[in-house]
């Protein structure tokens, strides 16, 4: 990807002088940009996947290659606490009502059913018209198969994951001590194998990470909106589309860590399985759902 796009320095400054003119058309896809890891892929992957904005947001001193344009770069302190929900939270008060946000790290990949013939503006037009405003991703990690050749732990060509281990609890609520409905906290990957390295709050796989603006909605730090509907995975009347992130976010913390980086010589074991980079394989192993699309 060759040229610059839009630069904004802050938060605030895109919020008063670009929001306006970015997120008059959507879906918009919100990349977060940690390091400068596979960022050009990663607007790649989701230009090509139909996207009708892209906004880079990554910490002012990380030095990114040319983002090609029609890319929005936002200058933001991600290491801050409370980063993720600032974002969001800005974009979502800045952008018209009803308007599609997707967001991810760099290094992450979105999968949805039929994604190789169908751009994500069809896939969002179906699950609108099934009065969906949220869909639920799963996260499924993804990590390199050699990592004396990939320290970093990153490697598209030599790509694995899990194929079996995941699971579902329910989601209890604390006002009524009871779960709560439709939704579930979703464990596996590399999260739920090497658990004693991953703070409790950051093992659930799950991720609203597709969504509709509204006056008043609320992104909180744990990944669910304040208005619990989003927080479902499926309708009451029957399942609905769900998405999967492939994501080397976890394999490349666990390898820079130095409280993990030296317990860790391979994240292969008897049930990883070579990533095909297709959304046939994720539908395949039901880590996402094609619901009532055909």
């Amino acid at each position: 990807m060759t040229g610059r796009g839009m630069e904004y320095g802050s938060l605030a400054d895109f919020a008063r002088h670009g929001a306006r003119e970015h997120l008059a058309r959507g879906p918009v896809a919100v990349i977060l940009a940690e390091d400068p890891v596979e960022v050009a892929t990663t607007l790649r992957h989701h230009r090509d996947l139909g996207f009708a904005a892209l906004l880079l947001v990554a910490s002012p001193e990380i030095d990114l290659p040319p983002t090609g344009s029609g890319v929005v770069r936002i200058d933001h302190d991600l290491t801050a606490d409370g980063a993720l929900p600032a974002v969001l939270n800005t974009i979502i008060r800045t952008a018209p009502d009803r308007t599609w946000i997707y967001y991810c790290y760099n290094a992450e990949y979105l999968f949805f059913p039929f994604c190789e013939q169908r751009s994500v503006g069809e896939m969002l037009a179906f699950h609108a018209e099934e009065r969906r405003d949220a869909m639920l991703s799963y996260v499924v990690d993804l990590y390199a198969g050699d990592l004396e050749a990939h320290p970093n732990a990153v490697s598209l060509e030599d790509a694995h994951f899990d194929r079996t281990g995941y699971y579902a609890l329910a989601r209890p609520d604390p006002a009524t001590h009871h779960p709560k409905e439709r939704q579930l906290d979703f464990f596996g990957g590399l999260r739920w194998r090497f658990e004693e390295h991953i703070p409790a709050p950051r093992r659930r796989i799950d991720r609203i990470a597709l969504f509709r603006t509204k006056p008043g909605l609320v992104f909180r730090p744990d990944h669910t909106f304040a208005d619990e509907e989003y927080n479902t995975y499926a309708c009451p009347w029957h399942h609905n589309l769900t998405a999967a992130i492939a994501s080397f976010r976890v394999a490349k913390a666990l390898k820079r860590n130095p409280g993990s980086a030296f317990d860790i010589h391979s994240f292969r074991w008897h049930n990883s399985e070579p990533f095909a980079w297709h959304s046939k394989q994720l539908l395949d192993l039901g880590l996402m759902e094609p619901g009532q699309w055909f």
